[in-house]
């Protein structure tokens, strides 16, 4: 894993901080900035703007072989995204206990992407076939449902059960990534966007719980996945503390001295 930072300024620790804490708080670049200098240490925001979008998809590819099995009563939705001034669909599902099945940014909202949605949540290894798919009265859902059944991607006695109340679920799961968009105030393009989204999604799941060993809840068990499991060992190794009993990050960046040199 060494390999992953290489050749970056700072040490993999600073790295793995900021990007963490962006990707969980609605805090924005600046913020971050102003939050390093307050530690001693000078980083701008655009540097910390590279590190998420170099890093940010990492943490997607690498959490997807650790995520529970979900169930199979699925909660499908859109929320809107601004991306270079135009708004975007961002395709969204849940089970019926809440946990992230997948999602989907795109620019328009049709049978052909609701097909290409359901294929990619079905192509995912944790994902159950569903019993019952819960949607609003969008007509662009009934095409694809009927299609993904004759090509028997879906199973025939799958329903599509058009509730918006069965919804609210997966409606009150879009405020956590509004909250982490606003601070932003949308993206500047379709790639910048597609790749923080990925991120924030994995670690709301993250922080659900949905990762097996990390309960929700248990904030040392996700960070020590996080920086164990996803990226890295070395943190323990160079700073010689138990890695499970010492995850809190914001502290080794207020405490620890070695992580303030630069590489």
């Amino acid at each position: 894993m060494e390999n992953l930072f290489q050749w970056r300024h700072f040490q993999g620790e600073i790295v793995l901080t900021c990007t963490r804490w962006y990707l969980r708080y609605a805090l924005s670049y600046r913020d971050l900035e102003e939050m390093m200098i307050e530690r001693g240490l000078s980083v701008d925001h655009t540097t910390i703007y590279r590190w998420v979008q170099r890093y940010a998809p990492e943490l997607d590819k690498r959490s997807q072989p650790y995520l529970k099995q979900t169930n199979d009563s699925w909660r499908v939705d859109e929320t809107y995204v601004k991306v270079r001034g135009r708004w975007m669909y961002l395709y969204r599902a849940v089970d019926s206990s809440g946990q992230t099945l997948d999602f989907l940014l795109n620019q328009t909202r049709s049978t052909r992407v609701a097909k290409r949605f359901f294929r990619k949540v079905l192509g995912r290894s944790h994902i159950a076939a569903p019993r019952v798919i819960n949607v609003d009265k969008n007509g662009c859902y009934i095409g694809a449902v009927r299609d993904l059944k004759k090509a028997g991607l879906l199973p025939e006695k799958c329903k599509r059960r058009p509730s918006r109340y069965m919804n609210n679920m997966v409606e009150q799961d879009h405020r956590f990534m509004k909250r982490r968009i606003k601070p932003g105030l949308g993206f500047s393009s379709y790639p910048t966007a597609w790749r923080t989204i990925r991120a924030y999604e994995v670690m709301h799941m993250i922080r659900k719980g949905q990762i097996m060993g990390a309960d929700k809840g248990n904030i040392k068990a996700q960070n020590q996945f996080i920086a164990e499991f996803v990226w890295f060992r070395r943190v323990s190794q160079r700073l010689n503390f138990d890695l499970p009993a010492c995850m809190d990050f914001a502290g080794i960046i207020c405490n620890t001295t070695v992580c303030f040199t630069p590489t």
